[in-house]
């Protein structure tokens, strides 16, 4: 029999079974699955073609070896996706799995070192941040309730650039921070705390709050050199362009008064606020979060507010 006539070749279920290694029941099952396709004999057993039945199936072996689940193998063998595609998919199903373990790990180390008496704390703050891909999610959904009405297309870019990726491997340290974050958003009153500090006093009058985001945040590019580089806060020109933002914003100027509205209320003080940032920093390294950004300018007009205060009525329009 010649190699062009051996794909005619009709085998048994044991046959195959026989010459492949595996076991019938496992070939019987990938027939019912729609895997492996089969012929019935005129006493009704199944018959499959020697070899393409046998490749089909050393196929499959190797795509299990892989950790390919049946329906991505059957959307291979049926063409309906390549094998390629198949593949990367699978590994991007394992980067996630391993970033879950890799997270779990770090939580059960993190249990490990706490100290007996802040157990029962640290497991709070561990099982209500449980995966960091989840965690990040929140944080992403707290900032754009802080951003709304801004639309998402305006308002995703600062959030990506402000809010930082969960560890793909985090350590003790970085588990405890991370999930730390995810509870300070939580809190009940932290997203009209934060709220307050971007929107500032009675934002009810804001006209545009799509244009104030904007002038804010071109208010910010230029703030965070001077904070990158240690730069006292002070009078100036970025602070003056702060205010005025605030003050187009709900139809008003610059004025002793407005500036004095942008202090009223002020939560830029709170402990949360800055505990959120600074945890954050601990992700983005080196990069000045818009939270470093916000601090200087409220600092730069509470003494800017303080000098005017302090100044003559015929002086205070001085600088």
């Amino acid at each position: 029999m010649t190699d062009d006539t051996r794909s005619d070749v009709l085998v048994s279920i044991g046959e195959l079974a026989r010459s492949t290694g595996l076991p019938v029941r496992t070939i019987r099952f990938y027939c019912d699955e729609g895997i492996l396709e089969s012929q019935r004999s005129t006493g009704g057993h199944r018959m499959f073609d020697a070899d393409s039945a046998a490749e089909r199936l050393l196929l499959v072996r190797r795509l299990r070896a892989l950790g390919l689940g049946l329906d991505s193998i059957t959307g291979v063998l049926q063409g309906e996706r390549s094998m390629a595609d198949a593949i990367a998919a699978e590994s991007a199903r394992l980067d996630i799995e391993f970033r879950s373990l890799a997270w779990r790990r770090a939580s059960l180390r993190a249990m490990e070192t706490v100290a007996p008496a802040q157990r029962a704390q640290r497991l709070a703050l561990l099982a209500a941040a449980q995966d960091g891909g989840a965690v990040h999610d929140c944080l992403i959904r707290f900032w754009r309730r802080i951003l709304a009405p801004i639309p998402r297309c305006d308002s995703d870019r600062w959030v990506c650039w402000n809010v930082p990726e969960p560890p793909a491997d985090p350590s003790v340290d970085e588990v405890v921070a991370y999930a730390e974050l995810a509870a300070l958003v939580a809190e009940p009153d932290m997203t009209s705390i934060v709220r307050q500090q971007y929107w500032r006093d009675r934002p009810e009058l804001i006209r545009d709050p799509r244009a104030l985001y904007i002038s804010m945040d071109n208010v910010m590019v230029d703030v965070v050199p001077l904070v990158a580089k240690d730069v006292r806060p002070h009078a100036g020109t970025e602070l003056d362009r702060f205010v005025n933002a605030h003050a187009e914003a709900r139809g008003e100027r610059d004025s002793p008064r407005s500036r004095e509205q942008l202090l009223i209320d002020a939560t830029d003080s709170d402990h949360r606020i800055h505990r959120y940032w600074a945890l954050t920093e601990r992700f983005l390294g080196p990069r000045v979060t818009i939270g470093r950004a916000h601090d200087w300018l409220y600092n730069a007009l509470a003494h800017s507010t303080d000098l005017t205060d302090a100044q003559p009525p015929n002086q205070r329009s001085l600088p």
